[in-house]
């Protein structure tokens, strides 16, 4: 698939002025010039954040009165139950809120649904169960804006809710004692980019502050909070970028026992966002995918490494188990896609017995990226079938359901990833109805673009510029690794690694030689030679063999030179 490629305008002018002001690299200073922060306030914030740049939590709606609620509780000794979910953003949230209100004197039982049984969200059994213990509050955190019925059934039992979440809320709101979301059309929060666990966490600070405790009672938590938030994939900008810069520091030096041994586990030499996108969140994710959320929660919780180093040993065979099933689903998925005709449709819909749905949305996510169109794949499960998908840019799949829903049985999402449940019987005609609609979309004028932060000569650049580069971090959703565009580097060897799924090449620029590695490119090899000249895109890293460190490109993209 031929990528776009779509160069940013450097602001030359306003990139000297950053650099010199702020005493770094004109790369830097190029990329930072580029981001459109106001003034000067806005660009130390970004290099530098402090404890001090975190927004006051009582603009948020309702924050108030969620204090006051849970303050009662505490007066009074209640009965309290945690809500939260079995992805990674969920336990953290439960961990965060758990750990704040034990200290002070409040313990909570935490409540984590079970993916592959009850879905996601509140469910009316469990509130059951919950007025059954007598528990007088229920505190939602990364759920709760949709589930105006089952609040309103908690209510029948003398139950108070209070919901904290993230999510994009309905019309109508949950009649709950408080419903703090910064995505509320009333929102007056200076930011509404937070992940559940950002959420859970300003109300803890909220507490501290009505409390009078002092501002470690609630900043301790931020190796937590900063797992739950790089894991979540939301916008690593403002008071997010603040949360995983100050939080990564934490993570290094990790006090909480199950999060430390995990670490271990893992071996990564450098704890940055990788380590947590790579490493932490498909281990966690692993254990709601594969049924088994409350090992990850126990994790966090437990104060006893016996128990940390036995509950890791599991988070691992789940990971190494979900990566089995995956790849299954991914080879039967492809063996499907073998079919002439399916590749000419506009969009992806595929359906099998034995498909883990608790799996499916990854290998999902794998087969649009690779045949650059929506997919959406389901298991079949006696009368229904079940599953997930995912978008392209350009392509709004949540919208095209809603243009299919009289074949649908039920459905949620947003404009890139769906989950969507149909009758078996509908099958054909949803696949048909949702062809067409793409159609219409014109979905195979859709090209993707890879936006690219500047043009360079790799003489012009050293290693120092390369490790400045770290300034730009901690890297994610909103703030991509930069990428740059060199022109007319000279093929000296290629070769694939990994039996042909990778591909490295040695180029040279001048008379300066560098490598240059594409993972997952190794399908590229046969489309160059020795001798070639060629344009690549990709991230600038420093590799270090032998104790010598030199410039290498990470591949992107890659195209034959015009000049």
């Amino acid at each position: 698939m031929n990528k776009k490629w779509q160069l940013n305008e450097v602001n030359d002018e306003l990139a000297d002025k950053i650099a010199n002001e702020f005493n770094i690299s004109k790369i830097v200073a190029s990329i930072i010039a580029n981001k459109g922060l106001k003034d000067n306030n806005e660009i130390e914030v970004f290099l530098h954040p402090r404890r001090g740049d975190f927004h006051d939590p009582f603009l948020m709606p309702d924050m108030d009165k969620a204090v006051a609620r849970i303050i009662q509780a505490i007066d009074n000794k209640e009965k309290v139950a945690i809500y939260g979910d079995y992805d990674v953003d969920g336990i953290t949230s439960s961990t965060v809120l758990h750990r704040f209100l034990e200290e002070r004197g409040l313990h909570t039982d935490i409540y984590i649904p079970n993916r592959l049984n009850e879905g996601y969200g509140l469910n009316k059994k469990e509130i059951e169960a919950i007025a059954e213990t007598k528990h007088t509050l229920i505190i939602t955190v990364d759920c709760g804006i949709t589930g105006y019925d089952e609040i309103e059934y908690a209510k029948t039992f003398g139950i108070d809710t209070v919901v904290t979440d993230h999510h994009e809320p309905p019309e109508k709101l949950p009649d709950a004692i408080a419903v703090v979301d910064c995505k509320r059309k009333d929102n007056k929060y200076p930011f509404n980019g937070l992940a559940g666990v950002g959420v859970a966490f300003k109300l803890t600070q909220a507490l501290a502050i009505k409390l009078n405790l002092p501002e470690e009672s609630y900043l301790k938590y931020l190796d937590i909070v900063c797992v739950g938030t790089i894991s979540d994939i939301v916008p690593l900008v403002d008071e997010n970028r603040t949360i995983s810069k100050l939080g990564l520091r934490l993570v290094k030096q990790t006090r909480n026992i199950g999060l430390k041994v995990l670490l271990e586990s893992i071996g990564y030499k450098k704890i940055d966002s990788n380590t947590i996108s790579f490493g932490i969140a498909p281990r966690i994710n692993a254990c709601g995918r594969m049924g088994h959320e409350k090992e990850a929660l126990k994790l966090f919780l437990t104060n006893n490494i016996e128990e940390a180093k036995q509950i890791t040993q599991k988070l691992n065979e789940y990971n190494l188990q979900r990566q089995e099933i995956e790849k299954r689903i991914f080879d039967e998925a492809q063996e499907l896609m073998q079919n002439p005709e399916e590749q000419k449709l506009p969009c992806i819909v595929l359906r099998k017995e034995n498909w883990h749905h608790g799996v499916i949305g990854i290998v999902s996510s794998k087969i649009t990226d690779m045949y650059f169109k929506p997919s959406i794949l389901m298991c079949i499960e006696d009368k229904e079938a079940k599953g997930s998908g995912r978008s392209i840019p350009g392509f709004d799949i949540h919208e095209a359901l809603e243009n299919c829903k009289e074949n649908i049985k039920q459905f949620g999402g947003h404009s890139m990833a769906i989950g969507i449940t149909i009758d078996n019987d509908k099958f054909d005609d949803f696949k048909k109805q949702i062809e067409e609609y793409a159609e219409s979309k014109q979905i195979s004028e859709i090209v993707p673009v890879l936006n690219i932060d500047e043009k360079v000569q790799l003489k012009n650049i050293n290693l120092s510029d390369i490790k400045d580069l770290e300034l730009l971090e901690p890297f994610g959703e909103a703030n991509k690794p930069p990428i740059f565009q060199i022109n007319n580097l000279k093929i000296e060897s290629i070769r694939t690694l990994t039996q042909g799924k990778h591909l490295k090449l040695d180029v040279k620029e001048e008379n300066t030689r560098f490598s240059a590695i594409g993972f997952n490119l190794g399908n590229l090899a046969n489309d160059y030679k020795i001798g070639d000249k060629v344009n690549i895109a990709g991230f600038l890293e420093i590799n270090s063999f032998n104790g010598m460190d030199s410039i290498q490109i990470n591949i992107k993209d890659i195209m034959k030179s015009i000049s």
